[in-house]
């Protein structure tokens, strides 16, 4: 996954961007006006001396104008000859730069009819290295203004994006679970943030309300389901204990025994999943996994009647684990029953490996990679609906609630391979010894 920028970096490039294009901009335009201020100044002054030497020109012809260290003057006909080389291609007006001798220098033509050409040439080599000096002090200010300007602002928005993060990784050490989680803003933090954690908390607390309705609807269904399932499980006992009992009936008893025996099981699930998981954990009993398994596989074998179909347990190791019989019972038995409603013929072997490892493959219709990874999508997601059925879905969830990890591979030929490793139930004597 790609690593987004922080808001401090990202502040910081937009306020560098935004500090080297006014820099620009503010440097062009102070190099415009300084250009065309010092083109009015040159020209001012050379004009002035031009004037002053035409005219004493005119009114005296044998006048003679005395060069000082810094003007000249230079005198040609009306075509520029006599004058020097490089001052022979000027047309009349001002021209500056390294003109005459290599030096920097400011030059006046001016083309008259009667004095011909006349050109005034001033020196201003001091005046370009003063201008050069002070060209680089403004860079090295504009860039110390620059690197000030980022150093405050980095310095200042550290305090300022400091509560976001700790807002941030407040919300982040929320755990599931707990109840009257909340999350608090700094003192230094904005008043967005305060409306950021005004927003989580109150979804805290509408998630928290609607967690204890559910568990409170569940465990009242629950309790409520329990006395007529168990009327219909006496009803049906009773009824098979009747001599003379056709055999048709009987059938049809046991199959209603079954289901009451299945739904209250469903009913004790839903119990379970309505407690926390420290109450669930307090649930638990010694169990020996080999009579468990063995009396599942027994309890589940009229599943398989009228189908060419046969199952097997192998019991490779006894494993003891404290946990909820109920939960195993329901684990294990929800798992095999699945096997044996998606299998018409073959085999299904139920196994039982250390350290409490349970192991079911049927040679049923099997699952593609696609459809397991789908059906983990639906319960990662808290969805029921799929071929899993709700059996694998409150697999789902009870394994999460005890630390277990269930797994479903496609098998080469057909079929479903289920893992249910309770590793994480193992009595310590059994784990330090697995």
């Amino acid at each position: 996954m790609t690593r987004r920028p922080t808001l401090r970096r990202k502040l910081l490039g937009w306020l560098l961007g935004y500090l080297a294009l006014v820099t620009l901009v503010v440097f062009a335009a102070a190099n415009y006006v300084h250009e065309h201020a010092e083109h009015a100044v040159w020209r001012a002054m050379l004009n002035t001396e031009l004037d002053r030497v035409v005219s004493h020109l005119r009114q005296q012809p044998g006048y003679h104008w005395q060069d000082s260290d810094t003007m000249r003057l230079f005198r040609g006909d009306a075509t520029g000859k006599g004058l020097p080389a490089s001052l022979q291609v000027l047309h009349p007006g001002l021209h500056d730069g390294p003109l005459f001798d290599g030096q920097s220098s400011a030059v006046m033509v001016r083309q008259t009819d009667d004095l011909g050409r006349l050109v005034m040439v001033m020196d201003i080599t001091d005046f370009a290295a003063m201008e050069s000096l002070t060209t680089r002090l403004a860079i090295l200010a504009g860039a110390a203004l620059v690197l000030v300007t980022l150093l405050m602002a980095w310095l200042g928005m550290a305090r300022l994006v400091r509560p976001l993060s700790s807002l941030a990784r407040s919300i982040a050490d929320l755990r599931e679970g707990q109840i009257g989680q909340r999350v608090a803003v700094e003192k230094r933090g904005s008043a967005e943030l305060e409306v950021i954690a005004a927003a989580v908390n109150d979804y805290l607390e509408r998630n928290q309300r609607f967690v204890e309705r559910e568990r409170e609807f569940i465990s009242t269904t629950s309790h409520e389901l329990r006395t007529p399932m168990a009327v219909i499980s006496g009803a049906a006992e009773l009824g098979l204990d009747q001599d003379g009992l056709p055999e048709r009936a009987r059938v049809q008893l046991q199959r209603i025994g079954n289901v009451a025996s299945g739904v209250e099981q469903l009913i004790s699930l839903l119990l379970v999943l309505a407690r926390d998981p420290a109450r669930l954990a307090a649930l638990g009993e010694q169990i020996s996994l080999a009579g468990l398994i063995e009396q599942s596989v027994q309890d589940h074998q009229h599943l398989a009647a009228g189908k060419e179909l046969q199952v097997d347990c192998l019991i490779h190791a006894d494993c003891e684990i404290f946990a909820p019989p109920v939960v195993v019972q329901a684990a294990i038995g929800n798992l095999l029953r699945n096997a044996i409603e998606n299998s018409d013929r073959g085999q299904i072997v139920v196994s039982l490996q250390a350290p409490a490892l349970v192991r079911i493959s049927d040679s049923g219709h099997g699952m593609s990679p696609q459809e397991i990874s789908a059906l983990y999508a639906r319960l990662a997601r808290g969805q029921q609906q799929g071929n899993g059925g709700i059996g694998l879905a409150l697999i789902a969830r009870l394994c999460a609630h005890l630390g277990w990890q269930l797994a479903l591979q496609p098998r080469a030929g057909g079929g479903t391979h289920a893992e249910l490793d309770m590793a994480a139930s193992l009595i310590p004597d059994e784990a330090g010894s697995g």
